[in-house]
Protein backbone atom coordinates (compact mmCIF):
# COMPACT_ATOMS: atom_id res chain seq x y z
CA UNK A 1 0.00 0.00 0.00
CA UNK A 2 1.04 3.79 -0.53
CA UNK A 3 0.90 4.19 2.96
CA UNK A 4 4.51 3.95 4.80
CA UNK A 5 4.29 1.23 7.55
CA UNK A 6 5.22 2.29 10.76
CA UNK A 7 4.09 1.78 14.72
CA UNK A 8 2.16 4.79 14.97
CA UNK A 9 -1.12 3.27 15.97
CA UNK A 10 0.10 1.50 18.79
CA UNK A 11 2.15 4.30 20.12
CA UNK A 12 -0.93 6.91 20.02
CA UNK A 13 -4.07 4.70 20.81
CA UNK A 14 -4.97 1.95 23.36
CA UNK A 15 -7.06 -0.65 22.29
CA UNK A 16 -10.19 -2.35 24.27
CA UNK A 17 -13.21 -4.54 23.69
CA UNK A 18 -14.04 -6.07 20.29
CA UNK A 19 -17.75 -4.43 18.48
CA UNK A 20 -17.99 -6.12 15.79
CA UNK A 21 -16.20 -8.37 13.40
CA UNK A 22 -15.86 -9.53 8.92
CA UNK A 23 -14.07 -11.93 6.82
CA UNK A 24 -10.56 -9.86 7.18
CA UNK A 25 -11.44 -6.86 9.70
CA UNK A 26 -12.02 -6.13 13.35
CA UNK A 27 -13.94 -3.46 14.50
CA UNK A 28 -12.83 -2.23 18.41
CA UNK A 29 -13.45 0.31 20.46
CA UNK A 30 -10.10 2.89 21.05
CA UNK A 31 -9.25 5.89 22.30
CA UNK A 32 -6.34 8.44 21.65
CA UNK A 33 -4.00 8.36 24.07
CA UNK A 34 -2.75 11.91 24.00
CA UNK A 35 -6.92 13.32 24.56
CA UNK A 36 -8.46 10.53 25.79
CA UNK A 37 -11.23 11.02 23.20
CA UNK A 38 -12.72 7.56 22.02
CA UNK A 39 -13.02 6.06 18.88
CA UNK A 40 -13.71 2.79 16.54
CA UNK A 41 -10.84 1.05 14.96
CA UNK A 42 -11.67 -0.89 11.81
CA UNK A 43 -8.33 -3.74 11.95
CA UNK A 44 -7.97 -4.98 8.66
CA UNK A 45 -5.37 -8.10 8.21
CA UNK A 46 -3.32 -7.42 5.44
CA UNK A 47 -1.46 -10.56 4.91
CA UNK A 48 -5.05 -12.13 4.17
CA UNK A 49 -5.49 -9.40 1.04
CA UNK A 50 -5.00 -9.79 -2.30
CA UNK A 51 -3.67 -7.39 -4.72
CA UNK A 52 -7.41 -6.03 -5.52
CA UNK A 53 -8.26 -6.12 -2.21
CA UNK A 54 -5.62 -4.02 -1.34
CA UNK A 55 -6.62 -1.33 -3.90
CA UNK A 56 -10.22 -1.96 -2.19
CA UNK A 57 -8.88 -1.19 1.15
CA UNK A 58 -7.04 2.21 -0.65
CA UNK A 59 -10.14 3.54 -2.00
CA UNK A 60 -12.52 3.08 1.11
CA UNK A 61 -10.27 5.06 3.04
CA UNK A 62 -9.48 8.02 0.40
CA UNK A 63 -13.26 8.32 0.09
CA UNK A 64 -14.04 8.31 3.95
CA UNK A 65 -11.50 10.93 4.06
CA UNK A 66 -12.96 12.97 1.44
CA UNK A 67 -16.52 12.61 3.28
CA UNK A 68 -17.35 15.24 5.97
CA UNK A 69 -20.80 15.52 6.98
CA UNK A 70 -22.82 14.84 10.42
CA UNK A 71 -24.90 12.35 9.11
CA UNK A 72 -21.65 10.34 7.96
CA UNK A 73 -19.71 8.25 10.24
CA UNK A 74 -15.83 10.53 9.84
CA UNK A 75 -13.07 8.51 9.39
CA UNK A 76 -10.20 10.47 11.39
CA UNK A 77 -7.07 8.01 10.66
CA UNK A 78 -5.96 5.69 8.11
CA UNK A 79 -2.46 3.87 9.76
CA UNK A 80 -0.38 0.83 8.05
CA UNK A 81 1.62 -1.31 10.24
CA UNK A 82 3.35 -4.62 9.86
CA UNK A 83 0.43 -6.58 8.55
CA UNK A 84 -2.28 -4.33 9.68
CA UNK A 85 -4.07 -1.84 8.34
CA UNK A 86 -5.98 0.32 11.06
CA UNK A 87 -9.13 2.97 10.22
CA UNK A 88 -10.05 5.60 12.67
CA UNK A 89 -13.88 6.03 12.80
CA UNK A 90 -16.20 7.77 15.35
CA UNK A 91 -17.63 5.91 17.87
CA UNK A 92 -21.43 5.41 17.21
CA UNK A 93 -23.14 3.90 20.39
CA UNK A 94 -26.80 4.33 19.12
CA UNK A 95 -27.08 1.20 16.92
CA UNK A 96 -29.17 0.52 14.02
CA UNK A 97 -31.88 3.22 13.20
CA UNK A 98 -34.15 0.24 12.65
CA UNK A 99 -33.78 -1.48 15.44
CA UNK A 100 -34.17 2.16 17.39
CA UNK A 101 -37.73 2.95 15.96
CA UNK A 102 -39.45 -0.86 16.92
CA UNK A 103 -38.33 0.37 20.54
CA UNK A 104 -39.75 4.11 20.78
CA UNK A 105 -43.24 4.44 22.30
CA UNK A 106 -44.47 6.77 19.38
CA UNK A 107 -43.68 6.46 15.15
CA UNK A 108 -44.99 8.52 13.11
CA UNK A 109 -44.89 9.82 8.86
CA UNK A 110 -42.94 12.67 10.46
CA UNK A 111 -40.37 10.50 11.87
CA UNK A 112 -39.96 8.50 9.28
CA UNK A 113 -39.83 11.96 6.80
CA UNK A 114 -36.97 13.23 9.70
CA UNK A 115 -34.92 9.74 9.07
CA UNK A 116 -35.00 9.79 5.63
CA UNK A 117 -34.06 13.59 5.27
CA UNK A 118 -30.84 12.96 7.38
CA UNK A 119 -30.61 9.84 4.79
CA UNK A 120 -30.68 12.23 1.79
CA UNK A 121 -28.19 14.97 3.83
CA UNK A 122 -25.54 12.16 3.68
CA UNK A 123 -26.09 11.13 0.04
CA UNK A 124 -26.80 14.70 -1.47
CA UNK A 125 -22.93 14.75 -0.07
CA UNK A 126 -21.58 11.93 -1.15
CA UNK A 127 -23.00 12.72 -4.39
CA UNK A 128 -21.53 16.60 -4.17
CA UNK A 129 -18.39 14.92 -3.73
CA UNK A 130 -18.38 12.51 -6.45
CA UNK A 131 -18.93 9.64 -4.71
CA UNK A 132 -21.64 6.44 -5.27
CA UNK A 133 -22.17 4.39 -1.95
CA UNK A 134 -23.51 1.54 -3.69
CA UNK A 135 -24.82 -0.50 -0.73
CA UNK A 136 -27.70 1.92 1.37
CA UNK A 137 -29.47 -0.70 3.74
CA UNK A 138 -30.88 -0.59 6.88
CA UNK A 139 -27.77 -1.99 8.58
CA UNK A 140 -25.12 0.38 7.62
CA UNK A 141 -27.76 3.43 8.90
CA UNK A 142 -26.28 3.93 12.34
CA UNK A 143 -27.26 6.38 15.35
CA UNK A 144 -24.69 8.32 16.49
CA UNK A 145 -25.35 7.68 20.40
CA UNK A 146 -28.59 6.14 22.50
CA UNK A 147 -30.20 9.65 22.86
CA UNK A 148 -32.99 10.83 22.20
CA UNK A 149 -33.02 12.43 18.59
CA UNK A 150 -29.35 11.44 18.06
CA UNK A 151 -28.30 11.68 14.25
CA UNK A 152 -28.70 9.03 11.65
CA UNK A 153 -25.24 8.49 10.19
CA UNK A 154 -24.09 6.29 6.87
CA UNK A 155 -21.57 3.71 7.57
CA UNK A 156 -19.49 1.24 5.27
CA UNK A 157 -17.94 2.25 2.24
CA UNK A 158 -16.84 -0.89 1.22
CA UNK A 159 -18.74 -0.92 -2.09
CA UNK A 160 -18.57 2.64 -2.73
CA UNK A 161 -16.89 4.32 -6.11
CA UNK A 162 -15.62 7.03 -7.12
CA UNK A 163 -17.35 8.69 -10.20
CA UNK A 164 -17.19 12.39 -12.60
CA UNK A 165 -20.46 14.29 -12.23
CA UNK A 166 -22.91 12.60 -13.64
CA UNK A 167 -20.94 9.35 -15.30
CA UNK A 168 -22.99 6.74 -16.63
CA UNK A 169 -20.37 3.84 -16.29
CA UNK A 170 -20.89 -0.22 -15.70
CA UNK A 171 -18.84 -0.22 -12.88
CA UNK A 172 -19.68 -3.96 -11.72
CA UNK A 173 -22.34 -5.77 -10.13
CA UNK A 174 -22.19 -4.75 -6.63
CA UNK A 175 -25.19 -3.92 -3.74
CA UNK A 176 -27.23 -6.11 -1.43
CA UNK A 177 -30.03 -7.85 -3.51
CA UNK A 178 -33.44 -6.48 -1.98
CA UNK A 179 -31.84 -2.57 -2.85
CA UNK A 180 -30.41 -3.03 -6.21
CA UNK A 181 -31.55 -1.06 -8.76
CA UNK A 182 -32.95 -2.32 -12.24
CA UNK A 183 -30.23 -1.13 -14.55
CA UNK A 184 -27.82 -2.53 -12.13
CA UNK A 185 -29.64 -5.79 -12.87
CA UNK A 186 -30.05 -5.47 -16.66
CA UNK A 187 -25.92 -4.86 -16.41
CA UNK A 188 -26.33 -1.33 -18.12
CA UNK A 189 -24.13 1.50 -16.88
CA UNK A 190 -25.22 3.33 -13.49
CA UNK A 191 -24.18 6.14 -11.29
CA UNK A 192 -25.59 7.92 -8.52
CA UNK A 193 -29.59 7.38 -9.28
CA UNK A 194 -28.62 3.54 -7.90
CA UNK A 195 -28.49 5.20 -4.42
CA UNK A 196 -31.97 7.23 -5.16
CA UNK A 197 -33.27 3.87 -5.75
CA UNK A 198 -32.17 2.35 -2.39
CA UNK A 199 -32.87 5.26 -0.85
CA UNK A 200 -36.71 4.69 -2.29
CA UNK A 201 -36.83 1.06 -0.61
CA UNK A 202 -35.55 1.98 2.31
CA UNK A 203 -38.30 4.93 2.96
CA UNK A 204 -40.95 2.18 1.49
CA UNK A 205 -39.85 -0.14 4.70
CA UNK A 206 -39.61 2.77 6.83
CA UNK A 207 -43.26 3.52 6.37
CA UNK A 208 -44.85 0.16 6.62
CA UNK A 209 -42.69 -2.13 7.80
CA UNK A 210 -42.24 -4.40 5.14
CA UNK A 211 -39.81 -3.67 1.41
CA UNK A 212 -41.90 -3.23 -1.84
CA UNK A 213 -40.04 -5.83 -3.58
CA UNK A 214 -39.76 -9.60 -1.89
CA UNK A 215 -39.46 -13.03 -2.98
CA UNK A 216 -37.65 -16.00 -1.41
CA UNK A 217 -36.35 -16.75 -4.79
CA UNK A 218 -33.45 -14.07 -6.17
CA UNK A 219 -34.66 -14.42 -10.06
CA UNK A 220 -38.26 -14.04 -9.15
CA UNK A 221 -36.94 -10.87 -6.71
CA UNK A 222 -34.58 -9.46 -9.26
CA UNK A 223 -37.78 -9.69 -12.20
CA UNK A 224 -39.94 -7.30 -9.67
CA UNK A 225 -36.98 -4.65 -9.39
CA UNK A 226 -36.66 -4.55 -12.65
CA UNK A 227 -40.18 -4.08 -13.61
CA UNK A 228 -40.58 -2.05 -10.79
CA UNK A 229 -43.18 -4.35 -9.79
CA UNK A 230 -44.85 -2.61 -6.10
CA UNK A 231 -47.57 -1.39 -4.86
CA UNK A 232 -49.52 0.52 -1.88
CA UNK A 233 -51.61 -2.55 -0.71
CA UNK A 234 -54.58 -2.15 1.63
CA UNK A 235 -55.08 -1.30 4.19
CA UNK A 236 -51.29 -0.30 5.82
CA UNK A 237 -51.16 2.29 3.17
CA UNK A 238 -54.28 3.96 3.57
CA UNK A 239 -53.20 6.02 6.21
CA UNK A 240 -50.31 7.18 4.05
CA UNK A 241 -50.34 11.03 2.69
CA UNK A 242 -50.14 11.15 -1.30
CA UNK A 243 -47.07 13.15 -0.41
CA UNK A 244 -45.36 10.19 1.08
CA UNK A 245 -46.32 8.26 -1.84
CA UNK A 246 -45.06 10.81 -4.70
CA UNK A 247 -42.16 10.54 -3.13
CA UNK A 248 -41.47 7.00 -2.87
CA UNK A 249 -42.62 6.72 -6.91
CA UNK A 250 -40.09 9.72 -7.47
CA UNK A 251 -37.28 7.60 -5.92
CA UNK A 252 -38.59 4.16 -7.84
CA UNK A 253 -38.45 5.55 -11.12
CA UNK A 254 -37.20 2.70 -13.42
CA UNK A 255 -35.50 5.01 -15.96
CA UNK A 256 -32.35 6.44 -14.10
CA UNK A 257 -32.43 9.68 -16.17
CA UNK A 258 -36.04 10.61 -14.70
CA UNK A 259 -35.44 9.36 -11.03
CA UNK A 260 -35.52 11.93 -8.52
CA UNK A 261 -32.02 13.38 -7.19
CA UNK A 262 -30.89 13.85 -3.60
CA UNK A 263 -30.96 17.63 -4.24
CA UNK A 264 -34.57 17.65 -5.36
CA UNK A 265 -35.84 15.16 -2.89
CA UNK A 266 -35.07 17.40 -0.08
CA UNK A 267 -36.80 19.67 -1.85
CA UNK A 268 -40.06 17.45 -1.76
CA UNK A 269 -42.75 18.89 0.14
CA UNK A 270 -43.05 15.74 2.58
CA UNK A 271 -39.49 16.54 3.72
CA UNK A 272 -38.71 20.32 3.55
CA UNK A 273 -42.64 21.37 5.11
CA UNK A 274 -42.85 17.83 7.24
CA UNK A 275 -44.65 19.63 9.95
CA UNK A 276 -47.89 20.49 7.73
CA UNK A 277 -47.68 17.91 5.07
CA UNK A 278 -46.64 14.52 6.90
CA UNK A 279 -49.14 12.64 9.27
CA UNK A 280 -48.52 12.58 13.23
CA UNK A 281 -50.20 9.63 13.84
CA UNK A 282 -48.84 7.02 15.74
CA UNK A 283 -48.14 3.82 13.21
CA UNK A 284 -48.28 0.84 15.36
CA UNK A 285 -48.64 -1.47 12.58
CA UNK A 286 -45.21 -0.42 11.08
CA UNK A 287 -43.66 -0.45 14.62
CA UNK A 288 -44.65 -4.57 14.18
CA UNK A 289 -43.97 -5.35 11.00
CA UNK A 290 -40.95 -3.85 11.08
CA UNK A 291 -39.76 -5.94 14.65
CA UNK A 292 -40.70 -8.89 11.99
CA UNK A 293 -38.33 -7.56 9.08
CA UNK A 294 -35.49 -6.86 11.93
CA UNK A 295 -35.86 -10.54 12.91
CA UNK A 296 -35.51 -11.48 9.74
CA UNK A 297 -32.26 -9.72 8.69
CA UNK A 298 -30.68 -10.71 11.85
CA UNK A 299 -31.48 -14.28 11.33
CA UNK A 300 -27.41 -15.89 10.77
CA UNK A 301 -28.16 -18.16 7.51
CA UNK A 302 -24.89 -19.78 6.49
CA UNK A 303 -26.17 -18.86 2.47
CA UNK A 304 -24.56 -17.00 0.24
CA UNK A 305 -26.16 -15.10 -2.89
CA UNK A 306 -22.64 -16.13 -4.86
CA UNK A 307 -23.53 -19.52 -4.78
CA UNK A 308 -25.70 -21.12 -7.69
CA UNK A 309 -28.83 -23.38 -6.79
CA UNK A 310 -28.20 -27.00 -7.12
CA UNK A 311 -32.10 -27.63 -7.71
CA UNK A 312 -35.17 -24.95 -8.69
CA UNK A 313 -37.42 -23.72 -6.12
CA UNK A 314 -40.12 -25.44 -8.16
CA UNK A 315 -38.79 -28.51 -6.00
CA UNK A 316 -40.63 -27.14 -2.80
CA UNK A 317 -42.47 -24.76 -4.07
CA UNK A 318 -45.99 -26.58 -2.26
CA UNK A 319 -44.14 -26.25 1.02
CA UNK A 320 -42.38 -23.08 0.91
CA UNK A 321 -45.73 -20.99 2.39
CA UNK A 322 -46.38 -23.86 4.70
CA UNK A 323 -43.27 -25.38 6.26
CA UNK A 324 -41.19 -23.90 9.21
CA UNK A 325 -38.12 -23.64 7.53
CA UNK A 326 -37.97 -19.68 7.66
CA UNK A 327 -34.59 -19.80 8.72
CA UNK A 328 -33.66 -18.82 5.08
CA UNK A 329 -34.18 -14.57 4.85
CA UNK A 330 -36.48 -13.06 1.58
CA UNK A 331 -33.74 -11.52 0.39
CA UNK A 332 -30.04 -11.73 1.65
CA UNK A 333 -28.53 -8.33 3.50
CA UNK A 334 -24.73 -9.60 2.38
CA UNK A 335 -23.55 -7.62 -0.23
CA UNK A 336 -22.58 -8.40 -3.70
CA UNK A 337 -19.12 -7.63 -5.47
CA UNK A 338 -19.03 -9.81 -8.22
CA UNK A 339 -21.52 -11.28 -10.72
CA UNK A 340 -24.57 -13.13 -9.09
CA UNK A 341 -25.49 -16.59 -9.03
CA UNK A 342 -22.00 -17.93 -9.72
CA UNK A 343 -20.07 -20.59 -8.06
CA UNK A 344 -16.21 -19.79 -7.04
CA UNK A 345 -14.52 -23.07 -6.05
CA UNK A 346 -10.48 -22.63 -4.69
CA UNK A 347 -9.46 -25.92 -4.45
CA UNK A 348 -10.74 -29.40 -4.93
CA UNK A 349 -11.89 -30.14 -1.30
CA UNK A 350 -14.15 -26.99 -1.49
CA UNK A 351 -15.60 -29.07 -4.78
CA UNK A 352 -16.18 -32.13 -2.92
CA UNK A 353 -17.89 -30.51 -0.04
CA UNK A 354 -20.29 -28.33 -2.49
CA UNK A 355 -21.07 -31.60 -4.18
CA UNK A 356 -21.99 -33.21 -0.62
CA UNK A 357 -24.17 -30.48 0.31
CA UNK A 358 -25.75 -30.81 -2.76
CA UNK A 359 -26.36 -34.20 -2.43
CA UNK A 360 -27.72 -34.14 1.00
CA UNK A 361 -29.75 -30.66 0.33
CA UNK A 362 -32.26 -32.93 -2.64
CA UNK A 363 -32.17 -36.15 0.42
CA UNK A 364 -33.76 -32.83 2.49
CA UNK A 365 -35.98 -32.03 0.01
CA UNK A 366 -37.28 -35.41 -1.19
CA UNK A 367 -38.16 -36.28 2.30
CA UNK A 368 -39.73 -33.32 3.08
CA UNK A 369 -41.68 -33.53 -0.21
CA UNK A 370 -42.63 -37.84 0.34
CA UNK A 371 -43.68 -36.59 3.95
CA UNK A 372 -40.65 -38.61 5.52
CA UNK A 373 -40.12 -37.43 9.27
CA UNK A 374 -37.96 -40.35 9.74
CA UNK A 375 -35.83 -39.77 6.95
CA UNK A 376 -35.84 -35.89 7.31
CA UNK A 377 -34.64 -36.34 10.69
CA UNK A 378 -31.73 -38.28 10.17
CA UNK A 379 -30.06 -35.51 7.89
CA UNK A 380 -31.27 -32.82 10.24
CA UNK A 381 -29.68 -31.63 13.31
CA UNK A 382 -31.81 -32.58 16.49
CA UNK A 383 -31.13 -29.17 17.98
CA UNK A 384 -31.67 -27.11 15.02
CA UNK A 385 -33.16 -23.56 15.31
CA UNK A 386 -35.86 -22.45 12.82
CA UNK A 387 -37.75 -19.35 12.29
CA UNK A 388 -41.61 -20.05 12.92
CA UNK A 389 -44.03 -17.46 11.97
CA UNK A 390 -46.33 -18.96 12.97
CA UNK A 391 -45.72 -18.40 16.56
CA UNK A 392 -45.36 -14.97 16.06
CA UNK A 393 -41.99 -14.87 14.81
CA UNK A 394 -40.48 -17.26 17.12
CA UNK A 395 -36.82 -19.20 17.22
CA UNK A 396 -37.74 -22.49 18.46
CA UNK A 397 -35.56 -25.00 18.60
CA UNK A 398 -35.42 -29.08 17.60
CA UNK A 399 -37.54 -30.80 15.71
CA UNK A 400 -40.68 -31.94 17.73
CA UNK A 401 -42.53 -28.58 15.79
CA UNK A 402 -41.61 -29.97 12.65
CA UNK A 403 -43.78 -33.29 13.40
CA UNK A 404 -46.69 -31.46 13.42
CA UNK A 405 -46.58 -30.34 9.74
CA UNK A 406 -45.29 -33.81 8.89
CA UNK A 407 -48.58 -35.54 10.87
CA UNK A 408 -51.21 -32.89 9.16
CA UNK A 409 -49.53 -32.22 6.07
CA UNK A 410 -51.54 -33.67 2.97
CA UNK A 411 -48.30 -34.71 1.03
CA UNK A 412 -49.48 -36.24 -1.62
CA UNK A 413 -52.57 -34.87 -3.04
CA UNK A 414 -53.51 -37.74 -5.64
CA UNK A 415 -56.21 -39.08 -4.00
CA UNK A 416 -58.93 -41.25 -5.63
CA UNK A 417 -62.51 -40.48 -5.63
CA UNK A 418 -65.63 -42.72 -6.51
CA UNK A 419 -67.02 -40.42 -9.76
CA UNK A 420 -69.31 -43.61 -10.17
CA UNK A 421 -72.81 -41.70 -8.43
CA UNK A 422 -71.53 -38.66 -8.11
CA UNK A 423 -73.66 -35.52 -9.80
CA UNK A 424 -71.33 -32.71 -8.94
CA UNK A 425 -67.25 -32.97 -8.77
CA UNK A 426 -65.32 -29.73 -7.39
CA UNK A 427 -61.78 -29.92 -7.24
CA UNK A 428 -60.55 -26.89 -4.96
CA UNK A 429 -57.01 -25.95 -4.57
CA UNK A 430 -56.47 -24.05 -1.53
CA UNK A 431 -52.91 -23.27 0.20
CA UNK A 432 -52.56 -20.64 2.79
CA UNK A 433 -49.98 -17.90 2.86
CA UNK A 434 -48.27 -15.59 5.37
CA UNK A 435 -46.99 -12.27 4.28
CA UNK A 436 -44.15 -9.96 4.85
CA UNK A 437 -46.33 -7.90 7.84
CA UNK A 438 -46.58 -11.93 9.88
CA UNK A 439 -50.39 -11.75 8.77
CA UNK A 440 -51.36 -15.45 7.35
CA UNK A 441 -54.29 -15.81 4.30
CA UNK A 442 -55.76 -18.47 2.73
CA UNK A 443 -56.05 -18.10 -0.50
CA UNK A 444 -58.11 -20.02 -2.87
CA UNK A 445 -56.20 -20.30 -6.50
CA UNK A 446 -58.47 -22.45 -8.71
CA UNK A 447 -61.93 -24.12 -8.84
CA UNK A 448 -62.26 -27.16 -11.13
CA UNK A 449 -66.50 -27.95 -11.18
CA UNK A 450 -67.18 -30.99 -13.07
CA UNK A 451 -71.04 -32.08 -14.55
CA UNK A 452 -72.29 -35.28 -14.12
CA UNK A 453 -74.21 -34.40 -17.20
CA UNK A 454 -71.64 -32.74 -19.58
CA UNK A 455 -68.80 -35.03 -17.90
CA UNK A 456 -66.67 -32.15 -18.44
CA UNK A 457 -64.01 -29.63 -16.34
CA UNK A 458 -64.69 -26.23 -16.23
CA UNK A 459 -62.19 -24.05 -14.37
CA UNK A 460 -62.28 -20.66 -12.58
CA UNK A 461 -58.89 -18.79 -11.33
CA UNK A 462 -60.06 -16.42 -8.63
CA UNK A 463 -58.61 -14.92 -5.49
CA UNK A 464 -60.55 -15.34 -2.11
CA UNK A 465 -58.47 -14.07 0.55
CA UNK A 466 -59.28 -13.77 4.11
Amino acid sequence: MATTTCTRFTDEYQLFEELGKGAFSVVRRCMKISTGQEYAAKIINTKKLSARDHQKLEREARICRLLKHPNIVRLHDSISEEGFHYLVFDLVTGGELFEDIVAREYYSEADASHCIQQILESVNHCHLNGIVHRDLKPENLLLASKLKGAAVKLADFGLAIEVQGDQQAWFGFAGTPGYLSPEVLRKEPYGKPVDMWACGVILYILLVGYPPFWDEDQHRLYQQIKAGAYDFPSPEWDTVTPEAKDLINKMLTINPAKRITAAEALKHPWICQRSTVASMMHRQETVECLKKFNARRKLKVNTSPHTSTPYKQTHHTHMANFFPFHSFPLFSSKPLDQEPQTTVIHNPTDGNKKQEIIKVTEQLIEAINNGDFEAYTKICDPSLTSFEPEALGNLVEGTDFHRFYFENCNFRRDNQCNEARAGVICSLVLYQVLNYCGFDSSVNSELQFRSDKTKAWVCFSFMLYT
